[in-house]
């Protein structure tokens, strides 16, 4: 071996060896100094709900106020009432004034760092003090924010962080908004010289199977009266920890300045970030002086590329994907709005599990927890930044403070989620009422002027409604997006087409009902990259949207009439205990293979009585073969399947045989008068039979199953774990119809945060201790203490066997 190969080896070695080093290093010192940049701040409040005169002062005594633990949410823990001021569209929840307090210990070698307080979300109109100085009002609620307290501390002393949030200006959202600081809080501590909040920006291109380049941009901030010259040292990990590749890069910045620094990082054999596979990298920067450590962060990212066209669609890494999304509000169902990680993970997966491939985070950015969750688990995701523009739909809504606002809150969002993969689209509106007037066009000109000047990697669009005129009018409005959003008017999109042939369009909104019809023209055409439905998930407000009713019963949409005791929207294919819908079942086997057969029954109606539909309802159909006062009256069976044919039996009687195929929408209807017993649907292909599903008959409820998600949980006070019940009879088939009172009883280190039985007309408290089954089914939810230990549940009800479950918390 030729000494200049020796050479090149031991080279190679010490590249190596330094790369090892320079990782151990970041993490060593990443591990010592994070929990210092970055401090949860969300333990040991003090809340008052109502207005307190003098709340802001750091000597005011609030040792009577309610000790807790953010996140929270004052609206879930009221009565839902039909006189409270929120109204239909806020579920009929109070809302209100009501104040904050945490009081913290700031020690002396504080004095030479910069020391801020970041809110994720507080609804609403939040104003923020410290020893007694407001450090401003908050308008959004959906926004996050941050405040420097440097200049207000007592070092050495104690210290008073007080917030009034205002939500008591009503009707100021068209859904369930929760009130208070419902995300969460931290502090965050640097260096005077050091990488500004949102500070880090990371894109990728030149992409392929086998290199990837990864730009790291980093906004540097110097609040000293001196130059400074320091070194930024930007690593990359890839999703095995391992190092992919760094850059070090030397800078001098001005006294009182800020400057972008660029470092351009190439990744060998990239593992490319999809649904199927959501590989995730991280970046890790450092920032110092000579030998001193002067500030650090770690940003998650993904490497992967779009691309939209009206001739491929959209194409995620070069591969075109159909989009199969679903609409989600904030809220988290009987939680009310408050971001607990584990609730926002859980919303993630119960969409993936659904088929979803997509959401849309409507009307407004939704917590950080969400959209890490959707990165970790492959969720694509279109970030939607308001309701409304400089016209509102309600009196106390984001219009009046749009045209203040809007520059900053859309900065805000994009700048705080601009490193998520998942993120593969911007929303600047939904359904803007003057979105006919020419000054439309000028303000979604400077929306996506504004999200440009930080973001290019990402295409824009909003949602547009038609009221019945031609959709030629929104052509000028249209052309300010690189994607148009339709809003229930898919079928224009094929005229639409031979007048702008360019035009690449979403449906950003979607009835229910129209499933099939809506996917056959995602697949029929390239220029329709996907659908999203009005809804994915049941939510809180928009108060009897999705119902169904009997004839006689008041008519009309949710907008109509007041439909109290309905507090909230059915028109999820999922509802509110995560139970997944018939239509949900239907939808997922449209736009995947997992599933290819399901079986549900349509309600019957009582005679002479009739059940009506309203615009965002599907008829209701049941996973139920308990029908006994019916007994010997047709009924009707649904059964979905992506086999050629399906068979039907009763006891092992056929019943028929009919066709599934495209032309059938993969659906068939047998009217079957109704027997006790089994009911089989079964798949058949080549005329042999394939799979089958069942529905039994169910007897009397006389036991109760419970099935934790998880069976053990972090003890910080935040984690969560959900419980579901099932009423069942003596061989353990649910009872649909079971109906009974629960009570439900915790022992150990955790409480019960609510109960929910996914019913949205019964209007009992949520945080209870008691709940109706519904269609015999009931969900808690056990929240963890701050200490470890085991925690027992026991549910019990009248005539059911108390069943009980141990979660350990650690």
């Amino acid at each position: 071996m030729n000494n200049s190969i020796l050479h090149h080896i031991h080279y190679l070695k010490k590249s190596m060896l330094f790369l090892c080093l320079l990782l151990l290093n970041f993490l060593s010192l990443y591990a010592q100094e994070n929990v210092k940049r970055k401090q949860l701040f969300d333990d040991d409040w003090r809340f008052f709900l109502g207005e307190a005169a003098q709340a802001s002062s750091d000597n005011f005594n609030d040792k009577d106020w309610r000790k807790l633990d953010l996140p929270h949410d004052w609206s879930i823990e009221g009565k839902v009432h039909p006189k409270n001021t929120t109204g239909a569209g806020g579920g009929y929840f109070p809302a209100g004034v009501a104040w904050y307090r945490k009081t913290f210990t700031v020690p002396d070698n504080w004095k030479t760092k910069k020391t801020a307080i970041y809110f994720e979300g507080v609804y609403m109109n939040s104003e923020v003090f410290i020893n007694g100085k407001s450090l401003g009002v908050y308008p959004y609620g959906y926004s996050s924010f941050s405040y420097d307290l440097s200049p207000y501390l007592k070092y050495g002393e104690q210290n008073v962080i007080a917030v009034r949030v205002d939500n008591s200006q009503q009707m100021n959202s068209r859904w369930y908004s929760g009130s208070g600081i419902y995300r969460h809080v931290w502090l965050i501590q640097t260096n005077p010289v050091h990488i500004a909040q949102w500070g880090t920006g990371i894109s990728t291109f030149e992409i392929s199977s086998k290199k990837a380049t990864v730009r790291v941009e980093t906004k540097l901030i110097n609040e000293t009266e001196s130059l400074q010259e320091i070194t930024v040292t930007a690593l990359i990990q890839n999703p095995n920890s391992n190092t992919a590749g760094h850059r070090e890069t030397k800078v001098t910045l001005s006294p009182k300045s800020e400057k972008i620094v660029t470092q351009l990082i190439k990744v060998s054999n990239p593992a490319l970030w999809s649904p199927q596979q959501p590989s995730l990298y991280k970046a890790l920067v450092q920032v110092s002086k000579q030998k001193e450590r002067l500030d650090e962060n770690t940003t998650n990212f993904g490497i992967r590329s779009l691309a939209f066209t009206a001739e491929n669609g959209f194409q995620l890494n070069g591969k075109t994907i159909k989009l199969n999304g679903g609409c989600v509000h904030h809220d988290n169902g009987s939680l009310g709005a408050v971001a607990f990680d584990r609730a926002e993970q859980r919303k993630v997966e119960l969409l993936k599990a659904s088929g979803f491939n997509a959401v849309r985070t409507s009307h407004n950015p939704p917590s950080e927890a969400f959209l890490d969750a959707c990165d970790r688990l492959g969720l694509l995701v279109m970030d939607e930044s308001f309701d409304c523009w400089k016209v509102g739909k309600n009196k106390y809504d984001y219009s009046n403070y749009f045209n203040v606002w809007w520059k900053r809150d859309l900065q805000a969002m994009v700048l705080r989620d601009r490193n998520h993969p998942s993120i593969f689209m911007w929303s600047i509106g939904n359904e803007i009422p003057e979105r006919e007037d020419p000054d439309a066009v000028n303000t979604a000109k400077m929306l996506s002027e504004e999200i440009k000047k930080i973001d290019t990697s990402r295409p824009i669009t909003s949602a547009i409604v038609n009221g019945g005129k031609n959709w030629d009018i929104f052509d000028p409005l249209m052309a300010q997006h690189d994607v148009a959003g339709y809003n229930y008017n898919l079928d224009k999109a094929p005229q639409d087409h031979i007048r702008v042939p360019s035009r690449i369009i979403v449906q950003t909104e979607s009835y229910p009902k129209d499933a099939f019809k809506n996917w056959e023209l995602v697949q029929k055409n390239n220029y329709i990259i996907g659908d999203f439905v009005w809804t994915a998930m049941d939510y809180l407000g928009e108060s009897g949207i999705g119902r169904s009713y009997y004839s006689g019963e008041v008519p009309g949409e949710h907008w109509e009439n007041d439909f109290f005791p309905w507090h909230g929207a059915y028109c999820g294919d999922i509802d509110l205990i995560g139970w997944r819908k018939p239509i949900a079942h239907y939808r997922g086997m449209l736009y995947n293979e997992k599933e290819k057969l399901y079986m549900a029954v349509r309600e019957p109606a009582p005679e002479p009585l009739e059940i009506k539909q309203t615009w965002w309802s599907v008829y209701p159909t049941w996973e139920s073969w308990t029908w006994p006062e019916y007994t010997g009256k047709n009924v009707e069976v649904e059964v979905y399947s992506k086999y050629p044919k399906v068979r039907l039996y009763l006891n092992d009687q056929l019943l028929g045989e009919k066709q599934t195929a495209e032309q059938q929408e993969f659906k068939a209807v047998f009217t079957v008068p109704y027997a006790s017993g089994i009911l089989r649907a079964v798949g058949v292909a080549n005329e042999k039979e394939q799979e089958s599903v069942t529905l039994k008959t169910a007897g009397e409820a006389v036991q109760i199953k419970l099935a934790a998600d998880r069976k053990e949980m972090k003890a910080d006070g935040q984690d969560l774990t959900y419980i579901a019940v099932e009423l069942r009879d003596r061989e353990g088939v649910l009872n649909p119809n079971a109906d009974g009172r629960l009570t439900f009883k915790i022992e150990g280190p955790g409480t019960i945060q609510a109960v929910d039985n996914a019913n949205l007309k019964d209007f009992e408290p949520y945080q209870s201790l008691t709940r109706k089954a519904w269609h015999g089914r009931a969900l808690v939810i056990v929240r963890s203490a701050h200490q470890k230990g085991e925690i027992k549940v026991t549910v019990s009800g009248d005539g059911l066997q108390p069943q009980a479950i141990t979660i350990t918390s650690n």
